[in-house]
């Protein structure tokens, strides 16, 4: 076993375990930062790969503003733990159920031999000018192309509907209107008041 199969074992039982611990701390908090080192070893786990691209986007889009935007809102909301545990015991047939058949679907996955020519194939090696981000634009725009645009058409339909179900006219919200403040003329910016000047009455 070489160096590189040492350090996969390595990061692949760091990201198993913090994995598990997201799922079975009690604080949100501590689940929200195991989940931020899961992610970690992930890139890790995809720098040994060659995958840098995708590796430095885990950590910048989901490490960086997702899971940040996750800890600060499960810190602000103050959620209170006791309603929720009091249904765990109810649900947990189905958890089980839908753990074993995930386990049982990525053992026929992994068993099919869909993954290498062996079954323990290692990844192809290439030379230092190899840029996977090139390979990866090259076959996200033209092989998966219709794919690629439909998601993004997905997703600027949910964040559409996002913003129409959440936007909800206040009664007590002021708001302005800049085509009202653009067209007011500079007379009425400002009022001159003329009064008369007071005398001061000496005893």
């Amino acid at each position: 076993m070489d160096f590189q199969s040492v350090i996969f074992y390595i990061f692949a039982a760091v990201l198993c375990l913090s994995a598990t611990a997201v799922i079975t701390v009690r604080n949100p908090v501590h689940a929200v930062l195991f989940l931020v080192l899961a992610f970690f070893t992930s890139a890790a786990v995809w720098l040994l790969l060659e995958a840098e691209f995708l590796a430095i986007i885990l950590v910048l889009v989901y490490v960086g503003a997702v899971m940040v935007l996750f800890l600060f809102v499960v810190m602000m909301l103050d959620i209170n733990l006791a309603p929720l545990r009091e249904g765990f015991i109810r649900y947990l047939p189905l958890g089980l159920f839908v753990a074993v058949a995930m386990l049982v679907e990525m053992a026929l996955v992994f068993a099919s031999g869909a993954f290498g020519h062996g079954r323990y194939a290692a990844p192809l090696m290439h030379d230092a000018h190899y840029s996977n981000t090139k390979d990866l634009g090259s076959v996200l725009y033209t092989v998966y192309l219709y794919p690629f645009e439909l998601a993004a058409a997905i997703l600027l339909v949910a964040i559409v509907a996002a913003i129409a179900l959440t936007m909800r006219k206040r009664p007590l919200t002021k708001y302005q209107n800049p085509s009202e403040q653009v067209d007011i003329r500079h007379r009425e910016r400002i009022r001159i008041v003329k009064m008369p000047a007071e005398r001061r009455e000496t005893q």
